[in-house]
């Protein structure tokens, strides 16, 4: 059976519950989510939560060691995996309309996209590389585009509003070691076009759960006095 996708997106969730609950670490979330992004049919699904039990219930288990808090360094994107593969776009279009490319896309060395009276969404932070070195045109007309790109890549933008404005020069800059190399030219007519450096979702979630566990730890050194 071919799988939908709200069933994509609620294996998701229970797949976040699991890591929030300790029951993944990180790197094997990753690659759970990453699976249920791509996965086509429920043959596919159904092995990733298998062994997960519904979020909220207890198992009795031992005692075990904490597990080891993850770096900086290993948090990082693996650049060589995510270079080097077919692109699956090389453009978006909308007229009074919306077009989006975000999760594991894989982007071409030249991208070209173009909104009038409309709005795009371009999400480079889970997205892989056809070239290490990559140019994206933007144009737009009355309308807006959106481009979202993660701490790790080297950018560049570049490029000028008319009764507009062009908004990317604080998400310019340099990578870690190995980045794709991404030059974005952006010109608006009488519309916006904006560039933001953001967390991926993996970061944005390895933070908070670092945020629990400190709430959690001042909460009982507090109960103890």
């Amino acid at each position: 059976m071919r799988a939908s996708d709200a069933e994509r997106e609620r294996v998701a969730e229970s797949l976040r519950d699991a890591v929030a609950e300790g029951r993944l670490d990180m790197e094997e979330f990753e690659q759970r989510l990453e699976a249920a992004y791509k996965a086509r049919t429920h043959g596919e699904l159904e092995p990733l939560v298998r062994d997960l039990p519904a979020p909220g219930s207890v198992v009795a288990v031992g005692p075990a060691a904490p597990a080891a808090r993850r770096t900086e360094d290993e948090a990082e994107v693996h650049w060589p995996s995510r270079i080097g593969h077919a692109p699956t776009s090389a453009g978006g279009f909308a007229f009074w309309s919306g077009f989006s490319r975000k999760g594991t896309w894989t982007v071409a060395r030249r991208f070209t996209a173009f909104a009038m009276w409309g709005g795009g969404d371009i999400d480079l932070r889970e997205a892989r590389f056809e070239d290490r070195h990559t140019v994206l045109r933007l144009f737009t007309i009355m309308g807006g585009i959106g481009v979202t790109v993660p701490p790790e890549l080297a950018v560049r933008v570049k490029g000028f509003g008319i009764m507009g404005g062009v908004d990317g020069g604080k998400a310019s800059g340099d990578g870690t070691p190995g980045s794709p190399d991404v030059t974005i030219f952006a010109y608006a007519l009488m519309g916006g076009i904006g560039v933001d450096r953001k967390l991926r979702k993996a970061q944005k979630e390895r933070l908070r759960l670092e945020k629990q566990r400190e709430t959690r730890e001042k909460r009982e050194r507090k109960e103890l006095g």
